[in-house]
């Protein structure tokens, strides 16, 4: 699945870029189902607005990504909510759907977070892990998914 950058509409909060550090760094990614427009905040929390519309909620398919770890071993840690409360689909569906998009959704934060990792390039050796959170322990799993470098253009 590759990712369209014209799709890509990123906000960057003023905040981060004056931090010397990169940490707190967190990631709200939505969607358009309509468009296919992906709407990407990075920020040093994530970003409620974004999160609170009756859709969003609804369908509860936003992933959010925060970076954790100490010294020089950092990870980048991806949540999905795959069941549980009142929303659209069953676990075993959205879990389908969530994997069949993960790449995606990480080519569009490091996409979309480009210059942290021209700042940085250390960080794209990085792993990744996502965390498919379920009620349905079926489903319920911690993953590690690759790298950072496995979803850049950034050699």
């Amino acid at each position: 699945m590759s990712l369209n950058p014209e799709k890509l509409h990123v906000s960057c909060k003023e905040a981060l870029e004056n931090h010397r550090d990169f940490l707190p760094r967190r990631y709200t990614l939505t969607h358009s189902d309509a468009t296919g427009d992906l709407y990407l905040t990075i920020d040093c929390n994530y970003n409620k607005k974004q999160l609170s519309s009756w859709y969003t909620k609804f369908m509860r398919d936003e992933v959010i990504a925060e970076w954790l770890g100490s010294g020089a071993q950092k990870e980048l840690h991806v949540y999905l909510h795959v069941s549980g409360g009142l929303i659209f689909g069953g676990a075993k569906l959205r879990d389908r759907i969530f994997r069949y998009h993960m790449p995606l959704v990480l080519k569009a934060i490091v996409y979309g977070d480009k210059e942290l990792f021209e700042k940085f390039p250390e960080l794209l050796n990085s792993p990744i892990i996502v965390h498919f959170n379920s009620k349905n322990k079926r489903y319920d799993k911690i993953e590690e998914h690759g790298i950072i470098r496995d979803y850049s253009s950034i050699s």
